[in-house]
């Protein structure tokens, strides 16, 4: 099966529904070395009067450093048959072995950026902003002690969304 383009206006991700879906978040490096995380925090909206998503990457990942590399990165949606692959990705950095290969999914590219033929939904975008989250900047400080005990704060990436590839079924 194929991915066909789709216009952002017909997209209507059930955001709040994709709590519990893991995505991968994926970008390649200039010399076209591709890497992947799995992630779970994010989410679509409107910034700038742009249609962007918003991701999360911890400092200490390997894939942050692909993305901060590249002009764009893709996010890729599963169906549950895969939920063993991404559980794998999100364990085992590429730092130590190509991921990638020994879960069997295949990199696909669209103008440069990579994603996952056997993606439900590839979402290509370009990135707008990044910034680490600041520590001073929480007014509920349960948080930090909650998801940041070690002070590893996120950075928050947004970026427009240049494109929507949805697996024809």
């Amino acid at each position: 099966m194929e991915h066909k383009e789709m216009n952002i206006k017909d997209f209507t991700p059930d955001a709040f529904g994709l709590k519990n879906k893991w995505m991968l978040i994926t970008a390649a490096k200039p010399d076209g070395t591709v890497n992947t995380m799995t992630a779970s925090w994010g989410g679509f909206g409107v910034m700038w009067n742009k249609e962007v998503v918003f991701v999360v990457i911890r400092p200490q990942r390997y894939t942050k450093e692909f993305v901060d590399s590249a002009e764009s990165f893709s996010l890729t949606f599963f169906d549950k048959k895969y939920l063993k692959d991404l559980g794998y990705l999100g364990k085992i950095s590429g730092r130590d072995e190509d991921k990638i290969a020994k879960t069997g999914l295949t990199v696909v590219k669209k103008n440069g950026i990579p994603y996952f033929e056997e993606a439900e939904t590839a979402i290509l975008a370009k990135k707008l902003f990044v910034q680490r989250i600041d520590e001073s900047a929480f007014l509920d400080k349960g948080i930090i002690k909650q998801w940041y005990p070690e002070k590893d704060f996120h950075y928050l990436y947004i970026a427009v969304i240049t494109d929507i590839l949805q697996k024809d079924k």
